[in-house]
């Protein structure tokens, strides 16, 4: 292709809204078009990037027996009302009416649909095992889109959908996908781990989230260097501090502690350390209507902190089905007090303690009463919780729950998550099919997706440098450019021409920069479009010579453009 017919316009200044490098580089090089927040377009190299991370994904989907199909991002409500999603999945789910009130929603996801496929097509265990999957746009209304493409209302996903007869088969299935992922990430030059997670509102038992590591990711990561442990703070276990069962319950003392209200401030005026204290935090939670459906007061130690999903799967209920609660309304319901809220004496509210506070003795905690404390207060003794779970995150430092050993964090880019469903959907939705004495099973299933637009501002996130996107080769909207400093020149021109031609010939994916613009203006936007070979013709096409460079390295060379093509050709079928 050559640049004075392509449709481009990159900008030298960064764009106000864009905060992180994928989402100002994107911008800059005009790879994506912003239309409204959270919502954006693909220029023509944006999108040959796009086609290249899906091309990879369904060759490795392929190589593992899936087969692509394509359905509509418009799905029925009838199918979540089957579900239980239609309003457990919340306001990310984004609704519409037709002209005749029917309702509908924009596909956040898949499972409903693919599940509706299936239970009308298979009725046999010989249909199974099954995987199908697509490459298409998702839609979620976001309340804060930001980022760019990190976290948009609209994007393109890859999901997948597998359909067993038992779980040991969903077992190699889940095991198939995990290592066409690990593929998938490595042939798009991902640096990444996967982790443990959270299964979220997709729902299921076990999941795995594959994450790009990088310092601007929304994922936080705990892992273990001594041992293989590595999951989400979301989802990493906590090791409980040691029972202190045989420590001896002293009386329970009000003490006045006027002004401290935090941990920190109550702890230093009783001179004691923080790990001996109890934290409160009130929640109010909402039913399916939005109405208020009771208020909840969870229980951590005071030097901990809680863990929000912990505690939302704790209470079994959906993430957007809870909020920090009005705490002088509910004052009026339960007896807590703003800043000076305990576990005894509360009422009328659901009581969530963590999985350690049981074992401690002898703690300190809010007396429920202005400027007040309780000190040596037990659980079983003075209070008792509805629900006693791990609700703590794991901290850097902390130890790890498989080993011991301090773990630490990382931050990262969700790039890709597989979920074991188990029979979630098809018990909910009826899917069936016919074991070998005709009776009928539960279809048992898994689903897998990848964030594609996500994937590719992830390798910009990991590949770039302060001139520009330095793009791997298996995802780079064209492998080599070819600047020409000065299209009045024939000789230089004809050099040039040649160049190109002759890479065109074999195969190779070439950019010829044939535009009327000064050497500088093509050498910024040669580094900042970030093509990973640039072969320059300038002065020296005379002589037969042009310059050599590869984006990720700062060296040049001097060679024969003859040479110049034999090396592309080479670098290119070696790494693309």
């Amino acid at each position: 292709m050559k640049l004075s017919k392509m449709h481009l316009k990159t900008l030298r200044e960064v764009p106000n809204e864009a905060e992180i490098a994928s989402h100002i580089l994107l911008l800059r090089t005009g790879m994506i078009r912003k239309l409204v927040s959270g919502v954006y377009g693909f220029m023509p190299l944006g999108w040959r990037s796009i086609r290249k991370i899906e091309d990879i994904i369904r060759q490795e989907m392929d190589a593992k027996g899936g087969q692509e199909i394509h359905m509509s991002a418009v799905q029925p409500a009838e199918l979540w009302m089957e579900s239980g999603r239609w309003f457990k999945y919340g306001p990310e789910l984004w609704r519409l009416k037709d002209r005749n009130g029917r309702d509908f929603c924009l596909g956040p996801t898949h499972e409903e649909i693919f599940t509706d496929v299936v239970r009308t097509d298979v009725n046999s265990y010989r249909q199974l095992p099954l995987n199908l999957y697509q490459i298409q746009t998702k839609y979620r209304d976001e309340a804060r889109p930001r980022f760019g493409l990190m976290r948009s209302r609209e994007f393109i996903m890859k999901d997948s959908y597998s359909f067993d007869k038992t779980y040991e088969d969903l077992d190699n299935s889940y095991d198939d996908m995990y290592d066409a992922y690990e593929k998938i990430f490595t042939r798009c030059g991902l640096t990444f781990r996967p982790v443990e997670a959270d299964t979220g509102a997709i729902g299921g038992s076990n999941s795995h989230e594959f994450t790009a590591l990088s310092e601007v990711g929304e994922s936080e990561i705990a892992y273990c260097q001594n041992c293989d442990m590595a999951a989400t703070t979301e989802k990493a276990l906590c090791v409980d501090a040691a029972s202190e069962a045989n420590v001896a319950e002293l009386q329970l003392e009000e003490v006045h502690t006027p002004g401290t209200k935090t941990i920190e401030e109550v702890s230093n005026f009783l001179k004691m350390n923080q790990n001996q204290t109890i934290k409160a935090l009130l929640f109010v939670t909402y039913d399916d209507n939005g109405d208020e459906n009771g208020y909840v007061a969870a229980f951590v130690r005071g030097d901990r902190e809680l863990n929000m999903i912990k505690l939302i799967n704790a209470l079994n209920i959906p993430e957007h089905a809870i909020e920090f609660a009005d705490e002088a309304k509910m004052a009026q319901v339960t007896g807590c007090v703003g800043g000076f809220t305990g576990p005894v004496g509360l009422h009328d509210c659901k009581i969530v303690v963590d999985s350690e506070l049981p074992g401690l003795k002898n703690l300190c905690a809010g007396a429920c009463k202005v400027d007040y404390h309780l000190k040596n207060v037990n659980y079983g003794r003075d209070y008792k919780a509805d629900i006693v779970a791990d609700i703590k995150m794991l901290k850097a430092g902390d130890p790890c729950p498989v080993c011991g050993a301090p773990v630490k964090h990382a931050r990262g880019i969700e790039v890709g998550q597989v979920f074991k469903l188990g029979t979630k959907y098809s018990e909910s939705m009826g899917a069936y099919y016919k074991d070998e004495n005709q009776k009928d099973q539960f279809i048992v299933m898994g689903c897998y997706g990848i964030g594609v637009t996500r994937t590719l501002a992830a390798i910009v996130e990991q590949h770039h440098d302060e001139h520009g996107i330095i793009w791997p080769m298996s995802v780079a909207p064209y492998h080599v450019i070819v600047t020409l400093v000065n299209p009045d020149d024939k000789v230089q021109a004809e050099v040039a021409e040649g160049i190109y031609q002759g890479l065109l010939r074999e195969g190779v994916e070439v950019l010829l920069d044939d535009r009327n613009e000064r050497p500088g203006v093509k050498f910024k936007d040669a580094d900042l479009l970030g093509i990973p070979v640039r072969i320059t013709v300038g002065r020296g096409a005379v002589n037969g010579q042009v310059e050599y460079k590869l984006r990720r390295e700062a060296d040049k060379e001097e060679i024969s453009s003859d040479d110049a093509i034999a090396r592309a050709i080479k670098m290119v079928n070696e790494e693309k």
